[in-house]
């Protein structure tokens, strides 16, 4: 049985962001609900409700939706009209294919002012004589019946016929209303003969009977002969599945009425068989093993469970690893779980993992990791540790003493002095003996002509502590 629970309108109003006290339209079809309920005190806001596709039987708990303008309670067990007045902004009302028999019921109908369209094709009471002429006379604010607009002249020749009209749906609703009260009775009967046939048929533990006490027991016999246990048992699941297989043919071949009953009967039929599958499914289902990432020996695992695309980038500029995971556009960042170690990354995406190896040690430290915001791709940069890659290994550079060190530019400068070039083996110029070297000396070293005054610079005094003119 279908019930309406908070959790069920919060899950059906995403679109509200899960509030439901100011919900203002609310689908719950096909949901199996079998009671209307909580709904008029939870979203009092509501305009817009769909409960087609449903087993309710009964309309009610919506008197208080003040502002409700469409109500679809298409495909449903109802059998009357009721309990609608207190939605006065009704609009519009959708009861197509129930099984509504009393077409008087249509008069509490009236209060709804506002009411503009009514469905109640597929209902018994619509194969009524007289059916439209009655509902056009009796709900006068009513512009369209069953998706056929009603004209003036319509209603003015149903208003004529009015009395004879009546008359003649009360008597073909007291018939009907006798029908259903035996077909009700049928289907009781029809229930508690069911439910003796099976307390009948219920077999002992093992699904076998045991008439004679002075039988040999069936645990001594399984004593005896273990060995054919399993065949029996293998044998008790065939002729079960071969039973129930049986009567689910028997039942969906048997005729039977198109009644609220039948309904519900195929509903609880349908439910049994769904948990059976369940259960047969669950007892063949094996729990899956993990996955493996690392083995015993430590070694890393490339995984690509999620089966994404990436591509994975070395980047010498920046001396860095460049991972670019397609994970998907539309998913939340809440679902991926991102770890990089010094040698591997790992990528949680919806719980399944991607896992590569590395090819240079990197430092987790520094790592980053960030999404597109136009492709939804992950991208994960990784800087590299200083290291040598040679041959596909990593071999870290060796700590030496400064003594070392010195030692080894002191031999490498050697080297560089021992590269020579053989005048007799090379017939090329000599190039350092183009320019000759000229050593001079420094301007201001070398001695400077004294100047001596001539006769006409009489009023010329030398100081030697002014220095020369250049």
């Amino acid at each position: 049985m279908g019930l309406i629970t908070e959790d069920l309108i919060r899950r059906n109003a995403e679109h509200n962001d899960c509030v439901i006290f100011s919900l203002e339209e609310l689908s719950l079809h096909q949901q199996e609900i079998e009671k209307l309920e909580h709904i008029d005190k939870w979203c009092r806001d509501l305009k817009i409700l769909y409960l087609q596709n449903n087993l309710i039987g009964k309309i009610e708990n919506v008197g208080k939706l003040k502002k409700l303008e469409y109500l679809n309670l298409a495909l449903n067990n109802i059998e009357r009209i009721e309990n609608l007045e207190g939605c006065e902004w009704l609009t519009k009302l959708d009861l197509t294919v129930n099984f509504i028999g009393e077409l008087s019921s249509v008069k509490t109908l009236k209060h709804n002012i506002h009411l503009k369209e009514l469905f109640l094709m597929g209902n018994p009471c619509a194969d009524f004589d007289g059916y439209r002429q009655y509902v056009v006379v009796t709900l006068q604010q009513l512009k369209w019946l069953d998706g056929k607009e009603i004209e003036r002249s319509e209603r003015i020749l149903a208003l004529q016929n009015y009395p004879a009209v009546e008359q003649q749906i009360r008597e073909q609703e007291k018939a009907y209303c006798l029908r259903r009260a035996k077909e009700k009775e049928e289907a009781q009967r029809k229930l508690d003969e069911d439910h003796e046939d099976k307390k009948k048929s219920c077999p002992g533990f093992d699904r076998r009977w045991y008439t004679d006490t002075q039988a040999v027991c069936p645990s001594s016999v399984e004593n005896k002969d273990h060995l054919q246990v399993p065949d029996t048992q293998e044998e008790g699941h065939s002729t079960k599945k071969s039973d129930e297989s049986e009567d689910d043919l028997a039942f969906w071949n048997k005729p039977s009425l198109f009644t609220p009953e039948s309904r519900l009967e195929t509903l609880r039929h349908m439910e049994k068989q769904r948990k059976s599958q369940d259960k047969l499914s669950g007892d063949k289902k094996k729990v899956k093993p993990p996955r493996t990432l690392v083995t015993e020996d430590g070694k890393v695992l490339n995984v690509n469970e999620a089966k994404l695309d990436f591509s994975l980038k070395d980047d010498e500029k920046h001396n860095q690893i460049i991972l670019d995971l397609a994970v998907y556009r539309y998913m939340d960042t809440s679902l991926i779980e991102v770890d990089v170690q010094p040698t591997y990354v790992r990528v949680m995406v919806k719980g399944k993992p991607f896992q590569l190896a590395l090819s240079a040690e990197v430092q987790p430290d520094r790592s980053s990791a960030r999404r597109s915001q136009t492709t939804g791709h992950l991208l994960i940069c990784m800087p590299k540790v200083e290291e040598v890659i040679t041959g596909g290994q990593r071999t870290p550079m060796s700590v030496k003493s400064t003594k070392d060190s010195s030692r080894e530019q002191a031999n490498h400068r050697k080297q560089i002095e021992r590269l020579e070039v053989d005048p007799s083996k090379h017939s090329c110029p000599d190039v350092t003996t183009i320019v000759q070297e000229k050593k001079h000396k420094p301007k201001r070293m070398e001695s400077q002509p004294q100047m001596v005054p001539s006769e006409e610079d009489s009023y010329f005094d030398d100081n030697p502590e002014v220095p020369p003119l250049i």
